[in-house]
């Protein structure tokens, strides 16, 4: 004899009663019972906690000073001229220790617009927005001076990474290739604004 009713509705009854033991079993009555631990070494890992006392050591501590010497990996930073912008006693360096290509230039006018501009200009003048807008800013020095012209591409590397009296260091948002760009592009724009017509090619006069 055929079933007078659908598959479907004859699973309906024993699905109802799963799910009522399912939700039985969720309604978070509470339990002597201690818990099951699947895995117990992850509930109850064998270390020590930061602050924590450990007998081990003479003086009691757990937490422990890094060993003298110690260098992060990757943080072992001993060419002084490049991570520096300084010769090893000490003298800044006079040439950029990477080499500068259109890539470099471009990325160091992306990084000066970003960094530098608010407070040097665009063109490097000392009028950014930062300095016209009436701010009580200390006025940013122009890069076009003589004195700065001289300066070292070490003097100007170092000035980005330490900061110069009212200037901070920029060391935490520019990483050391980048400052290295920001450099050469700003030589760029020195020599942009104090150019004689010797400097052009023959072929763009």
């Amino acid at each position: 004899m055929m079933n007078p009713f659908p598959t479907h509705i004859n699973l309906l009854g024993p699905c109802a009663a799963a799910f009522i033991l399912v939700m039985a079993g969720c309604r978070g009555s509470s339990s002597s019972r201690p818990p099951i631990h699947i895995s117990p070494n992850m509930d109850m890992q064998e270390k020590f906690e930061a602050q924590e006392r450990n007998s081990f050591f003479a003086d009691g501590r757990a937490m422990r000073a890094y060993v003298k010497g110690t260098v992060a990996r990757g943080g072992l930073r001993e060419d002084t001229r490049y991570y520096l912008g300084k010769t090893a006693n000490g003298s800044f360096v006079t040439q950029i220790p990477i080499q500068v290509d259109a890539a470099v230039m471009e990325r160091g006018r992306d990084r000066y617009e970003i960094f530098c501009s608010v407070c040097h200009g665009s063109a490097g003048d000392g009028r950014g927005i930062i300095m016209t807008g009436n701010y009580g800013y200390v006025p940013a020095p122009t890069y076009h001076s003589d004195a700065l012209r001289a300066q070292s591409d070490g003097y100007l590397y170092d000035v980005i990474a330490s900061g110069v009296r009212t200037m901070p260091s920029y060391a935490a948002q520019i990483r050391v290739k980048d400052r290295w760009a920001i450099v050469a592009y700003i030589r760029a724009l020195q020599r942009s604004q104090n150019a004689s017509i010797s400097d052009v090619p023959e072929t763009e006069r």
